[in-house]
């Protein structure tokens, strides 16, 4: 695994590199180093400004990254108007940088530092939608009790799982805690995920696929009696019917 004076030299040669880039208007420091966080197994999360379009930034990084620094693979995620690529080192050291066009280059959230170059100030916005994810809970366990009955169990695994995250990521909101990736939950109260442990799923047996169904929907109930009353009192009715198993 990589050390922290590795990760630090890498960032730092990163950066470097970046300054001498004329395509690249401005650069940050994001995530866990940004927010005074980082510990030994953080990895490495900048955001570069672009001039021009994205695609041959991204194309010229990618080779730099797999010629001087050894990358093995990489992988996009897009986001608004960003293109977030992540890159595997040598020793596990994951590196991911932000590609944003320079007019919309700034903090979409309170983890950034500013090394060089301008930003602009651009809306925070929220990273999941209550809607959203009251939507898609109900989905997942309406399609995990058709899967169960249908002879599907690892797709009704997965969407009992499916809701768990659903379920913690409503709760993070609800607290002003991060949603994406469960980031916020370890730091929820008790309260808030003390049903959850029971919707684990221990074996691919219809028996148990239905007991962790019915843990999945009442801890989905207990949330949403405190996310959104109103539609709770629409959607109880309609969740008990789920777990009427002939």
């Amino acid at each position: 695994m990589f050390t922290a004076e590795q990760r630090e030299q890498t960032r730092q040669r990163l950066l470097g590199l970046a300054e001498q880039d004329d395509e690249i208007l401005g650069a940050a420091i994001t995530g866990s180093h940004a927010a005074g966080t980082e510990d030994a197994w953080s990895d490495i999360d900048l955001a570069f400004g672009i001039r021009g379009d994205l695609p041959p930034a991204l194309a010229r990084w990618s080779a730099v990254l797999e010629r001087d620094f050894g990358a093995l693979h990489h992988w996009d995620l897009p986001w608004e108007s960003s293109i977030y690529r992540v890159w595997l080192l040598p020793g596990w050291l994951e590196v991911d940088i932000a590609f944003t066009p320079a007019a919309e280059f700034g903090p979409r959230g309170p983890n950034w530092r500013t090394v060089f170059g301008e930003v602009v100030e651009l809306a925070h916005r929220a990273a999941a939608q209550r809607d959203d994810l009251v939507g898609l809970a109900w989905h997942h366990l309406l399609h995990a009790r058709m899967c169960i009955e249908r002879g599907k169990p690892w797709q009704a695994e997965w969407l009992i799982s499916g809701v768990r995250d659903h379920v913690l990521a409503l709760a993070c909101l609800r607290l002003g805690l991060a949603t994406r990736f469960a980031k916020g939950a370890d730091q929820l109260p008790p309260e808030a995920t003390s049903g959850l442990e029971a919707t684990l799923v221990g074996a691919l047996e219809t028996t148990e696929l239905r007991r962790a169904l019915s843990a999945a929907v009442e801890a989905y109930a207990a949330e949403l009696r405190q996310s959104d009353p109103e539609v709770c009192k629409r959607l109880e009715p309609m969740l008990d019917e789920l777990l009427v198993f002939e």
